[in-house]
Order: structure tokens, then sequence, then C-alpha cells
């Protein structure tokens, strides 16, 4: 066996989830899963597709139409501009498409900057390929990364091969996210390391106020851009995601990719022709109903001594807990878990620095919030 499979583990967020999953009567604030389900059209356009015996392969970078209509959104959504030919890879969701990054962008040896809390897929990920993880912990700066803080880690590290960033915005778990100003400052000082930005934007178009900015705008000769069709279209079980980025970059990948998976599911590509086609807007009435939620669920928490940042994008709330709880946040979980059948994820599934913390997803029905406010309330009330 590969012995870096002795350095990783089942991610903290499954772990946790499968422990509970037991419990009657649970109800869960876990997975960062839309509660929606996938839009009709969409499903229809799938449909179509199985009875139209479009069951072949396609290219390996994806369908043709496919790429297409990503280049266009990211043009008219988010004004940056790749080439469908050359410059973007379908993917198996987004997952597969930070692992063939990570693989083919550094080599073993190299080391990549990773602000925490961080979501826990990647640093597994670096592990595998012998990349040294660097966390930079952001906690001072309520979560928000700075370009003093990139500087003040390399200086720190003066031994390594600093070789990249990963930038995960909105983020997960705080959901925390980055205006104009703030990214192209913080190009400006990845573009003077010459690193290479990871730039996962899976939760793109979940941002509450100012729209979605991407980095690539201020550094897009540095920047690979990951991003898929699960959040915003309800559609994690399709498992489509997309890498954007420089021609050269691009294809040397689609080797790893094409290797990897061949190509991604063609009756889930066809129904991302028609998510991006005709559904440019399906996760605006989620983002409503989300951001009703958000507002809700923080103030409740606030109530009952907790403490969190608005988050500005995804559906999650990173929460600090009362002090008497603060010191082992998986015990906390899992006390609520067997006493009042609550599942939220413990802080330190994002690492160290989320000691102290819990995530709650708000991609739950509006019962299922109630219900969790109202358990939780009692469970601090009583302990």
């Amino acid at each position: 066996m590969n012995p870096a499979l002795d350095h990783i583990a089942i991610s903290g967020i499954r772990r946790f989830n499968d422990a509970v999953a037991g419990i009657p009567d649970m109800v869960r604030l876990t997975l960062g899963e839309p509660d929606f389900n996938t839009p009709e059209h969409i499903k229809q356009a799938a449909i179509k597709a199985i009875d139209d015996d479009q069951s072949h392969y396609t290219a390996n970078a994806g369908d043709p139409r496919l790429r297409a209509a990503v280049s266009k959104t990211w043009h008219d959504k988010y004004g940056v501009d790749y080439r469908s030919d050359d410059e973007i890879l379908v993917t198996v969701g987004a997952t597969e498409a930070i692992a063939i990054a990570l693989q083919g962008l550094f080599a073993p040896g190299d080391a990549v900057l990773v602000p925490a809390p961080v979501y826990p897929g990647y640093i597994p990920l670096l592990t595998l390929n012998h990349i040294k993880p660097i966390i930079i912990d952001t906690r001072a700066n309520d979560f928000s990364l700075t370009s003093e803080m990139i500087d003040q880690t390399i200086a720190a590290h003066p031994d390594d091969h600093i070789a990249g960033i990963i930038l995960n915005y909105p983020n997960n778990p705080t959901g925390i996210t980055y205006n104009a100003e703030q990214l192209k400052a913080l190009a400006a000082t990845c573009v003077a390391h010459d690193l290479m930005i990871l730039a996962d934007e899976i939760y793109a178009e979940l941002t509450y106020g100012a729209p979605h900015v991407s980095i690539a705008k201020f550094a897009w000769d540095n920047t690979v851009i990951i991003s898929g069709l699960s959040k915003s279209h309800a559609m994690t079980g399709w498992r489509i995601g997309f890498l954007l980025a420089p021609a050269a970059i691009t294809q040397a990948l689609k080797k790893i990719h094409q290797y990897t998976v061949t190509a991604a599911t063609t009756v889930a590509q066809i129904a991302g022709i028609e998510a991006l086609e005709h559904g440019q807007n399906d996760g605006a009435d989620m983002r409503v109903i989300y951001q009703q939620r958000r507002d809700y669920l923080l103030k409740a928490l606030q109530n009952i001594g907790f403490s969190a940042i608005d988050p500005q994008g995804a559906f999650y709330l990173f929460a600090k807990l009362p002090e008497r709880f603060a010191a082992d946040s998986e015990k906390f979980c899992t006390d609520l878990a067997k006493a009042d059948r609550l599942a939220i994820i413990p802080g330190t599934a994002f690492g160290d620095v989320g000691q102290g913390y819990v995530r709650l997803s708000y991609a739950a029905s509006e019962e299922n919030l109630h219900q969790a406010v109202a358990r939780l309330t009692h469970f601090v009330e009583t302990h």
C-alpha cells in the first residue's frame, strides 16, 4: 500500500455524519448538499438523452456544447474569458478537478499555502501527492485572508519551495468571500511570489449582496478555477465539475483526467448543457431562501450564546461555541447528538484552528432548522 495512506483519514464531516446516522429521529445540519431537487427542465433533458440513446463517450475534455456553455457563462456572469476548445475541462464533480489540479500543478516536495479553517478535501490530496500544506490561520481577521498573511507565512518558511495557494471562496465552512478590491490585492501578492492559485469557486452562485468576483480577473495566468453545478443547480449527485485555466495548464491536466476517468458521464453532461443554456438563474430562487434561513439561524444562535461572522456566501454558519463548551468541539457535537438528536459538524473537521467552533449547514428545510434551534437551545440550557 502507498505509505501516504497512513497519513490521511476519512473526512471529518463524513466520519461524524456516519457516526450519528444510527440515532433515530436525528435532525442533521451536516452535509453541504442542497435540500432542493434538481430543476425539472434539467431532469427532462437527461431523460430525453437516455431515450435518444445518448450513451456513448464524449470527448475527454467534455461535450463541446457544454464547454461552450461554460465559456459563455463565465464571460457573461464573471467577466473572465476561457476558450471552450482548449481552456476548459468537464470533470467528475469539482472534487476531480481539485484532485487533478493538485496532482498536475505541483511536484513532490513543493509546498502549498492553505488558509484555515479549511474544507477537508484539500490536505489529504496534498499528502497523497507528497506536497506539503502550510496552514495560514485566519481567525485573527475574522477568517479573511490578507496579503500580509501570505507575506508573513512565506517569510516564516524560507526553506520551503512554496509553489501555490488554495483559495476557496465563498468559503466552506465560514461563508466568507472577497470583494474586487480584496481580490486584486491578493492576486498581486500571489503573482509577486509566483504562486499558482487554485481558486475553488464552487459556491460562486450563492453570494448574498454583492455578486461573485473571480480572482482570475486579476491573475488570469496564475489561476486555475474550480467550479461545477452541484451547488448552483442542486446537482450534487450528477457529478459535473469544471476546471478553467490557461491552455497550457488545461491541456496538461487533461492527460491526468483522461487516464483517471476518460470523461464525465454523457447523460449528466447533457443535463449540464440544459442547466447552463436555459437555467442560468436557477440558483436565484434558492439563494433567496438560503439567505432567509441564514438570517433566522444566525439570530437564533446569537440568542443562545453562540457568535458567528455573518456569512456572505455558501450555506454554512461557522459558529463559536459558548465559552463553557469551547474546549472540545467534538465532545460538544457528540453529546448534542446523543442527548438532543441534532447533528452538526465539529469545527475540528476543518483543521486544528476550528477547535471551539461548529459548522451548521442551512441547506435544510425550515422545519428542520426550527427543530434544530429548539434542540440546540434545550441542550445548551440543560448542560
